[in-house]
């Protein structure tokens, strides 16, 4: 399974209708919780994510609309007594912001959380499903957006392989040392490119947005505002969806979620017109709290 649970998309203030932040992107055996903001663990309740799914925890930035959330969660894992190891990652400036929350109150601790915070651009992590790596953004405070990449593999082409009477455990056999009775692996199979998904929340834009949005099959970025309040993102160190949609189409994306939208909107489907109008032409989500995204089938 590889998809999407949406927590919350509000930004600094939440609405009636929008807690605030919060995402899990299911991928395979992993569950990775991106910027728990406050309401995170209720929201994980009526969204059927249980702490026990949760691998890692990757926070962009410590201000508390994506980060007050961690108390409750961390204390979750505990409670349920998650018998992995949960990583978490944040920018190492904020690790006593990390602190605070982690012990907030008194508890008992029973989990196995293991702090990696991220001092600079690069790779945090490779696990034989992907890599997790790191790029700073532009913010007035520290900010990392995150990206998963899947290796890239091969596909195998059953109509090659009974030409030439490969079956069975046979074709085990090929992957694995690469040729076979003659036959290489290049001949009975293709290239398989890799997933990816990227999270970018608050930045203006940087050289790291499209960094990390490149090639994406699945990239969840921050629209806080509209394009006539450019200014006011700028200001405060924000993407118009405008500038995210030209992101996602310039950077091949396939599927745009949008979110972390101002309080000031009522309605979200603006937010579609204007990704729109700026040429994105691929699936496009403007999220709501507690839906689900699939990732894109592969290529």
């Amino acid at each position: 399974m590889r998809e999407l649970v949406v927590l919350g998309t509000a930004s600094q203030v939440p609405t009636r209708q929008r807690n605030h932040n919060g995402y899990v992107l299911r991928w395979d055996g992993e569950g990775i919780l991106f910027d728990p903001g406050e309401g995170s663990q209720r929201q994980m309740l009526h969204a059927g994510v249980a702490a026990h799914d949760l691998t890692r925890i990757c926070v962009t930035h410590f201000h508390g609309d994506h980060s007050l959330g961690l108390a409750g969660v961390i204390q979750r894992i505990n409670l349920d007594r998650v018998p992995h190891p949960v990583t978490a990652h944040y920018p190492a400036s904020g690790r006593h912001f990390f602190a605070r929350l982690r012990y907030a109150t008194a508890y008992r601790e029973t989990a196995d959380l293991r702090e990696e915070p991220v001092a600079a651009d690069g790779v945090l992590a490779v696990t034989p499903a992907f890599t997790l790596s790191a790029a700073r953004l532009s913010h007035p405070v520290e900010s990392y957006g995150y990206r998963l990449a899947e290796p890239d593999g091969r596909r195998m082409l059953p109509d090659r392989l009974a030409a030439h009477g490969i079956t069975g455990p046979a074709i085990g056999r090929l992957q694995r040392e690469g040729a076979l009775g003659g036959v290489t692996l290049d001949e009975v199979s293709e290239h398989r490119p890799g997933q990816k998904a990227a999270f970018i929340m608050d930045t203006r834009l940087c050289d790291a947005v499209p960094e990390l949005a490149a090639d994406c099959d699945l990239l969840v970025i921050e629209s806080t505002f509209l394009d006539e309040d450019a200014g006011l993102a700028a200001e405060y160190g924000h993407l118009t969806a405008g500038q995210a949609g030209a992101v996602a189409r310039d950077a091949g994306v396939r599927h745009l979620v949008l979110t972390h939208f101002s309080q000031r909107y009522g309605d979200p489907a603006a937010f579609a017109d204007r990704a729109r109008a700026a040429g994105f032409a691929g699936e496009l989500t403007v999220a709501a709290d507690l839906v689900r995204v699939p990732v894109p089938r592969r290529r």
